[in-house]
């Protein structure tokens, strides 16, 4: 038996493709097969399994686990919850990693899978040899066993353990996503006044497309918060590994400002610590984790390199301009909008301060939203190498960790290659709009000169 997946369904950080097109139960057993004989090679017998809340994802599901078990694995179904239980289930419980069927936060029609294996995310060159050995059939007989465990409830308390939070009036949307039924088992253990929004798990999203990052999907929160005169609002995505927030005045509370305020209290307990953000951050981030006592570093984008790079650094706490916090301090380095969101409560209790009050103090610049603009895949990355070699030939101030970074006197902009979608990635911060604008003419002489024009990518 041989498999071939679509080319286009085997991405960095995962597998994922739109159902019924280019993902299908036939991908879901093969998957299936193909990890059982990747695991037992590197001596895994046991892997967790979980699922979102899509309306395929129990098809995907039943199919992967078959696979698996086909190929010699014994299974441990965690049943629907968000990605982050099913990597809290490769800490709690005797398995040797996991795999959750999850869309993430694209639309309703999209779902895939996330891959862990000995403590590791499965990414990037792994992904691309799982479709080589499916393709040559490199696959193991067997038969696996399967059981059924309910985490839920220890999951919830694993949450709230240590936690030193105050008592607030929080708003909260979970979008009809899988992270819905612990967020009511959280916010029954939380003390404060708790206002939820969409809990109940809908794969077709009703509401709203549950991606926090998108201030447009916030409306609803805001209108909580605004109504109820509540201290904040707090809302996650589609799997509930992105974390959204606003401030009592309903002002989006954007990655990197959510990590400066999660940063002090970490650096109070460990200074000298190193904070990991990708390069979509403010430069105000580093700068304040610097003020701290902390080490900033900047990253490349992607959860599977940042938790890469946590481990290699020993950092406590990282965090991406999408939403994406990674707790190592107190948790296992791994991101979780549930228990950043516990953490956030917490930071803003030892703080003194409101949340409003902690945004009023924010460093005060201007910035664009992530420019997201389509580009022949064949072209992406060689467009970003064309401008860097440019911009050193000209003597600019350029970081190239991940694409360009470029600093001027009116502040910074990025320009990188998505590593998920056939798209070009820039934003650029100033301390006022006409430096934005300058900025982002720059941007678009550069891309001119490299025959690109910018114009908003679809989703």
């Amino acid at each position: 038996m041989a498999h071939q997946f679509n080319p286009t369904i085997l991405r960095e950080y995962d597998i994922r493709g739109i159902v019924g097109d280019t993902l299908t139960e036939a991908d879901a057993y093969a998957l299936g097969r193909t990890y059982a004989s990747k695991a037992l090679g590197e001596a895994a017998r046991t892997i967790a399994v979980g699922r979102d809340g899509r309306t395929h994802s129990g098809m995907l599901e039943a199919e992967l686990i078959r696979g698996l078990r086909d190929g010699g694995i014994n299974v441990m179904q965690i049943g629907m919850g968000p990605s982050p239980m099913l990597y809290f289930a490769t800490h709690y419980l005797d398995v040797d990693g996991g795999i959750q069927v999850t869309g993430s936060h694209n639309p309703a029609d999209y779902n895939g899978f996330k891959l862990l294996l000995k403590g590791r995310s499965v990414f990037g060159q792994e992904i691309q040899e799982i479709g080589e050995r499916a393709a040559d059939g490199d696959w193991n007989e067997g038969s696996g066993t399967l059981e059924e465990v309910d985490i839920r409830e220890a999951y919830a308390n694993r949450l709230l353990e240590g936690f030193t939070g105050g008592s607030y009036r929080v708003g909260w949307d979970a979008g009809n996503g899988a992270a819905g039924p612990i967020l009511d088992m959280l916010v029954e253990r939380l003390p404060g006044q708790h206002f939820t929004i969409f809990t109940n798990v809908d794969g077709t999203f009703p509401n709203l497309h549950p991606d926090p990052t998108v201030e447009s999907n916030l409306s609803d929160l805001k209108e909580i918060v605004e109504r109820e005169q509540l201290d904040f609002g707090i809302a996650f995505d589609g799997d509930g590994d992105r974390i959204g927030a606003v401030d009592g005045k309903g002002r989006v509370i954007w990655g990197d400002q959510l990590l400066m305020i999660l940063a002090e209290p970490v650096l109070r307990e460990l200074p000298g610590a190193t904070i990991i953000a990708d390069v979509k951050a403010s430069q105000s981030l580093f700068d304040r984790v610097a003020e701290l006592g902390g080490s900033p570093l900047m990253w490349k984008t992607g959860h599977s390199l940042i938790k890469s790079k946590m481990k290699e650094t020993g950092s406590p706490l990282a965090g991406e301009m999408s939403g994406h916090v990674f707790f190592k301090h107190r948790w296992y380095g791994f991101d979780d909008a549930l228990y950043a969101a516990v953490r956030l409560i917490e930071a803003v209790s030892q703080s003194g301060k409101s949340l409003t009050q902690i945004m009023d103090s924010m460093p005060k610049t201007t910035a664009t939203p992530e420019m997201r603009f389509q580009v022949d895949e064949a072209r992406k990355f060689a467009v970003v190498d064309e401008v860097r070699d440019r911009l050193l030939v000209d003597g600019a101030k350029v970081d190239a960790t991940d694409g360009v970074r470029v600093s001027t006197n009116d502040g910074w902009w990025l320009l990188r290659a998505s590593n998920t979608q056939d798209v070009l990635v820039a934003r650029a911060e100033a301390r006022d709009d006409a430096g934005v604008e300058r900025l982002v003419a720059q941007i678009d002489r550069q891309l001119a000169r490299s025959g690109v024009t910018r114009t908003e990518a679809s989703h």
